[in-house]
């Protein structure tokens, strides 16, 4: 090519008759236009090569990365590196009557391809991106933290390289003063750094995953995780409100992750009532006879009967008195006709943990507690299930002679002043 610039030099210094400076400046224009519009048909033809080529070769694959690619422009980028290196190679002809302008164009033109192959690099980072998140296997990894410090790192070494570059030092150079200003870097990417190390330790020991149930009360989310990235996490909490948390903080504070509720069998119902002490008692012969006539307690009764009637026998024990051997009582009775109720229910697993238990007596009276696991884990499906349990005990409690505590309301202070 040097050969046609240099026939088309030779008759533009026998046609335009300029001479000295004049000659330089008109010569130095008119080849800057000419390669110029050269290197841009080039870009042009380049690109339309690579887009409609690569359409066609894309769309003919049964793959999807490779139409990532294609969409995130990877090759295109590829289409401004060409016509970049030809204008370098024909810089010492065009500039050869400004010597002192060849060595800082050069260096320009050097930071320009060192951007364009950043800016191509990027894009490959965020084709790779798209992909692991398309990837079953990456969707609920921390990718954001590894690709955000893939970047970091790409523009810093691309911004150490173009500095270098136009300032005519050697990377090391730089590197070096940065080697002494490490503290001062230390205290900038504190934070970048305190993530990074954070998502290798939420990555690792899995401690968070995208789409988890999260409750972290320090920073008041309760939600599920969007996304994790190398400074922040970002969870949507059930009011639909977006808290933002530093990722360091996951390895740091304490949380509570709700992964194993929705991975397991069952979504726990932990819930008490509070039972009026007053309203315990032994029960008579004629109340047994009512609970007979209970379909959960037929078996139940005839056996703890019997079982009771043996171990006072046994011992000779004189039951004419209410206080001696053993009997049966109906907060008892209502305990196991609860917890019968709930192993026969069919939203209950009663593969897992599933009891009635008694807690430790308040001066609100005594708590009785249902322990148990419910099959359906939405929250909308468990709020209802939950509240028909709970329904049901409160509405069958009179059948065994048992009140519930509640603190006196003005319907209880009106009922006394009636009475008086």
């Amino acid at each position: 090519m040097k050969k046609y610039l240099d026939l088309a030099e030779h008759w533009l210094n026998n046609h335009l008759g300029l001479t000295g400076d004049n000659l330089m400046y008109t010569r130095l224009g008119i080849w800057l236009l000419v390669v110029g519009i050269v290197c841009l048909i080039i870009q042009q033809a380049t690109k339309k090569i690579i887009q409609n080529g690569l359409a066609k070769l894309v769309a003919r694959t049964s793959t999807n990365w490779d139409d990532i690619f294609y969409k995130r422009k990877t090759f295109s980028w590829l289409s401004n590196i060409i016509p970049a290196l030809l204008f370098q190679a024909l810089v010492g002809f065009i500039f050869k009557d400004f010597p002192s302008w060849h060595h800082h164009v050069y260096d320009i033109t050097s930071a320009y391809i060192i951007f364009v192959v950043v800016a191509t690099l990027n894009s490959v980072i965020s084709a790779i991106k798209e992909i692991m998140e398309d990837s079953d296997n990456f969707k609920d990894k921390p990718i954001d933290s590894y690709i955000q410090l893939g970047r970091i790192i790409l523009f810093f070494i691309g911004g150490i390289l173009i500095i270098s570059t136009l300032l005519g030092k050697s990377p090391f150079v730089f590197l070096g003063a940065m080697g002494a200003l490490s503290a001062v870097l230390l205290l900038i990417f504190k934070d970048t750094i305190l993530g990074f190390v954070a998502s290798i330790h939420i990555s690792v020991n899995d401690m968070v995953r995208v789409g988890d149930w999260v409750s972290m009360e320090k920073y008041g989310a309760d939600g599920d995780v969007l996304e994790i990235n190398l400074a922040t996490v970002k969870v949507k909490n059930w009011d639909l409100t977006i808290t933002t948390i530093p990722t360091y903080a996951f390895v740091s504070d304490s949380f509570k992750n709700w992964r194993g509720m929705t991975e397991g069998g069952g979504r726990r119902i932990k819930r008490s009532v509070y039972i009026d002490k007053t309203s315990i008692h032994h029960v008579s012969n004629e109340q047994i006879e009512k609970f007979k006539e209970i379909k959960l307690l037929n078996e139940f009764l005839d056996n703890r009967l019997k079982e009771i009637e043996d171990y006072n026998k046994e011992r000779g024990i004189d039951i004419s008195n209410g206080v001696n051997g053993r009997r049966m009582t109906n907060i008892g009775v209502f305990r196991y006709y609860v917890e019968f109720y709930l192993k026969q229910h069919p939203q209950i697993n009663t593969d897992m943990t599933c009891m009635v238990r008694q807690l430790q007596a308040t001066p609100n009276g005594l708590p009785l507690e249902v322990y148990a696991f419910c099959k359906d884990k939405r929250w909308v499906e468990f709020e209802a299930i939950s509240a028909d349990i709970f329904d049901h005990i409160f509405s069958v409690a009179k059948h065994f002679e048992i009140r519930f505590f509640q603190n006196p309301s003005g319907n209880d202070f009106k009922a006394i002043m009636n009475k008086q």
